[in-house]
């Protein structure tokens, strides 16, 4: 089985997928280390580690940059983080995404709203043909990628994120998404009510308040994202390290 398929069946299985997010080579080879069966990019810690905002402040090339390095470097089925995919033209969309794909990537995440100088969510039926316009021109060169499509009303915190999900996942799936991610999305009640809406594989996102993967089995989700927040957390405990080091003028607590 091809990595394309194998990734697409760990979507559908009975139990969740938790996907580890990576931002380098090393971190793909530690979760691969670990036993992850796949391994998403988040488009925040790489960004981050950039020295760029996220939003698409990084340039498509240095995202194509890092992707290349860690598909060379492991064995399980990668899925790349594209935002909004980089252009707001879909052909030039559509090329990102060959672009990936050709590396050797199996999915990618595109979300339905954009950043200037602030994140606007788009409007649903325009991004629903964009999606369609995806599919139809993957479909018709045979180039097999998973389409998890990210929708942001629960991330950016609008009004009415339940009810304005399920509508968009009403026009996403019928424009051929292939699955579909909520981020930040808690309430045990709103998740199982998100799955039953839908046949396609749902996704949620690490968050404080998030049920434990048991219960989200049961809730009936298929994918469960990590985030930028191991990412952080690695970044937060390095400055605490630091400041450790200056205030002791020693490196004892490397070492304790």
């Amino acid at each position: 089985m091809d990595k394309y398929s194998t990734f697409k069946n760990l979507n559908k299985q009975d139990s969740a997928l938790l996907l580890g997010n990576v931002w380098n080579a090393q971190s793909a080879l530690l979760f691969e280390k670990l036993g992850f069966k796949a391994i998403g990019t988040s488009s925040a810690a790489i960004a981050t580690s950039l020295g760029y905002e996220d939003g698409e402040k990084m340039p498509f090339e240095d995202l194509v940059r890092i992707v290349k390095n860690i598909q060379s470097k492991i064995n399980i089925p990668l899925t790349v983080d594209i935002e909004s995919g980089y252009s707001r033209n879909t052909s030039e969309i559509i090329n990102n995404i060959v672009s990936l794909q050709k590396l050797g990537v199996v999915g990618i995440n595109i979300e339905d709203s954009i950043t200037n100088d602030e994140r606007n969510i788009v409007n649903a039926q325009e991004f629903g043909k964009i999606i369609q316009t995806i599919k139809s021109h993957l479909s018709n060169n045979h180039i097999k990628i998973f389409i998890n499509v990210r929708t942001d009303f629960y991330i950016m915190g609008l009004a009415n994120p339940f009810e304005e999900t399920l509508k968009r996942i009403k026009i996403y799936e019928e424009s051929g998404a292939d699955g579909i991610f909520v981020p930040c999305i808690v309430a045990e009640n709103e998740i199982k009510k998100v799955v039953e809406s839908t046949s396609l594989p749902v996704n949620v996102m690490c968050m404080p308040n998030l049920p434990d993967f048991n219960n989200l089995e049961k809730l009936g989700v298929k994918r469960i994202s990590i985030g930028p927040f191991l990412y952080n957390d690695m970044v937060g405990n390095l400055e605490k390290s630091i400041i450790k080091i200056t205030k002791s003028r020693s490196f004892n607590s490397i070492f304790a």
